[in-house]
């Protein structure tokens, strides 16, 4: 490895460290069945619930950006619209209960990616510096990195934001004095890590889960003069930067 160019490598959090969206899609679960429920005389089908919470939900972090108030709002606004759309009386009991069952999301358990202790160890090992850049309130947040102890990886160059974009992320470009030509942002979201990315002209890894929040699926705009790779394991990334400092050496020393 120490044949290895020194680079600068700022991950994602949620759903790339460590699983997120599934606890979300868990809680939707569960509200589309007590939604079901309550409307079953209505006829209420389950796709049209997710469907519409969706909608809700995008929009609302469009808004508000990653606030832990707006999941649990968006179950009860979901709630609402059915209840006007059908007639049906609201309940302030039944509202109280969602809004339980929305907050209950941020008090799950964290679980790391398969291989991510090793990916980092290997990074860190290799002569990298790590960053973390991760979306939402520092509060809840934290307990993540606490619970993780990816302090160890990324001591004190840790990154809250309540909106992830590119001027969020050239703020740390800047401020820290990042060379473009030699920082990576690695990470699952088109719409919050990769777009911002290749705006800024960083080299890129997306890491492409199979199941993704409708968030987070736009079309890339071009913009980056830097390499760009799509991988489905965070155990891949190290290979990817490598392989690419490498391959950019050989063009260097060869021209």
């Amino acid at each position: 490895m120490k044949d290895i160019r020194h680079q600068h490598l700022i991950f994602d959090m949620d759903d790339t460290l460590i699983y997120c969206n599934k606890y979300f899609n868990l809680i939707l679960d569960e509200f589309i069945s007590l939604l079901s429920g309550w409307f079953a005389d209505e006829g209420l089908q389950m796709q049209d619930i997710r469907q519409k919470q969706m909608e809700i939900d995008v929009a609302g972090v469009h808004q508000v950006g990653f606030a832990s108030e707006h999941f649990p709002r968006s179950l009860v606004e979901t709630y609402r619209h059915f209840s006007e759309l059908y007639n049906r009386p609201t309940s302030e009991p039944e509202e109280h209960q969602l809004r339980i069952l929305g907050s209950s999301v941020y008090e799950k358990e964290v679980e790391a990616y398969p291989g991510m202790v090793e990916t980092l160890e290997m990074l860190q090992q290799a002569g990298h510096t790590l960053y973390l850049y991760t979306g939402g309130e520092n509060a809840i947040q934290q307990r993540k990195i606490d619970q993780m102890k990816l302090t160890s990886y990324f001591d004190s160059r840790v990154f809250i934001r309540q909106h992830k974009n590119v001027t969020a992320l050239e703020e740390i470009i800047t401020s820290h004095l990042l060379p473009r030509q030699d920082t990576w942002m690695i990470g699952n979201s088109l719409r919050s890590d990769v777009q911002p990315a290749l705006q800024a002209s960083l080299n890129t890894i997306y890491i492409k889960h199979e199941l993704e929040w409708a968030y987070d699926i736009i079309q890339l705009q071009a913009g980056s003069e830097q390499s760009f790779h799509t991988v489905s394991k965070l155990t891949e990334v190290p290979d990817v930067i490598h392989q690419s400092l490498r391959i950019h050496e050989k063009k260097r020393t060869s021209g």
